[in-house]
């Protein structure tokens, strides 16, 4: 067992069976005595919806997601160039694509029975966005193990604020009294920017890490009815069969009542059986004593 290995197995399961089998496997590791590979396995967090449904078009659609990479390492490169038309053309395939795929991360959503809301559709797209901007993006993502949605927004300015521009005609030299001087740097607003900043990146990170919870306790809401069901029925069938287990113990009352019975019956005929054999037995030899008698007497008779 390695880190890689039960990466890859947990990010491929349903979001409901994560934690469970996140679990087990650090359990394992640890009755392995191997803590550290434990530990590790225990800080690998559930993924959010929209991460799940993107990890899941790299798995599930692994030759779709390079002309995305390719269109991504393009755009970066016109971008650098300043190529405004190249930009334009890049820029509509950006939205095509993006829109095929993120239809395509739904679909393969339903397809494994957890259907995407709109705002878990829009969030996917973003991940998409950002995969197009920073290698770095499309890199985690290729790797299948997204946990959340990047934290900024990444994406490409529009083509009109990258176009080039022709450089202005040259003129003679401006009388016009320059601009004054650029107002000395505020350390201290820098600082509170800083912090502002830092407050919202939190507040985005908690709200995130809500819908994540949200979504893992509206999971274990399902399990827990689902279990719940189970048990009625469970229960249900074992009302039956415990009428079923009277009703065929009754029968077996009567059977052996019967069977008695009939051991009783045989008994007392055996017995008449026996009774009548002497009796048939008796008249036999009576027969035999009488006929030998009745054979004497004339024999004497003969001799007179």
């Amino acid at each position: 067992m390695d880190l890689d290995a039960v990466a890859d197995e947990l990010y491929g399961l349903a979001p409901e069976d994560f934690t469970a089998t996140r679990d087990a496997r650090a359990a394992a590791a640890r009755s392995a005595g191997d803590r550290p590979l434990a530990e590790k396995i225990r800080k690998l967090r559930r993924p959010s919806s929209s991460a799940w449904a993107a990890n899941l078009l790299v798995r599930e659609r692994p030759d779709e997601i390079q002309p995305l990479l390719q269109l991504g390492q393009a755009l970066r490169q016109a971008h650098d160039d300043l190529d405004g038309e190249q930009l334009r053309e890049l820029s509509r395939r950006q939205h095509l694509l993006i829109n095929a795929l993120s239809r395509q991360a739904g679909q393969l959503a339903k397809e494994a029975g957890h259907p995407i809301s709109d705002g878990v559709q829009r969030e996917v797209e973003s991940i998409l966005h950002a995969v197009l901007a920073d290698p770095s993006a499309a890199q985690e993502w290729a790797a299948g193990r997204l946990v959340k949605p990047f934290s900024q927004p990444l994406g490409f300015p529009t083509v009109g604020d990258t176009a080039p521009r022709r450089a202005p005609a040259a003129s003679a030299p401006s009388t016009a009294p320059r601009p004054a001087a650029r107002a000395p740097r505020d350390p201290a607003a820098e600082e509170r920017r800083r912090l502002v900043e830092q407050a919202r990146q939190e507040a985005a990170d908690t709200e995130r890490e809500l819908r994540d919870l949200e979504d893992e306790a509206a999971t274990a809401g399902r399990e827990a009815n689902e279990a719940e069901e189970a048990e009625n029925s469970l229960q249900q069938r074992v009302g039956e069969l415990a009428l079923e287990v009277k009703r065929l113990q009754g029968e077996q009352r009567q059977a052996r009542a019967a069977a008695q019975k009939a051991r009783e019956r045989v008994r007392v005929v055996d017995r008449q059986v026996r009774e009548a054999r002497r009796r048939a037995e008796a008249s036999a030899a009576q027969v035999e004593r009488l006929t030998a008698q009745d054979l004497g007497h004339g024999r004497t008779k003969a001799g007179t």
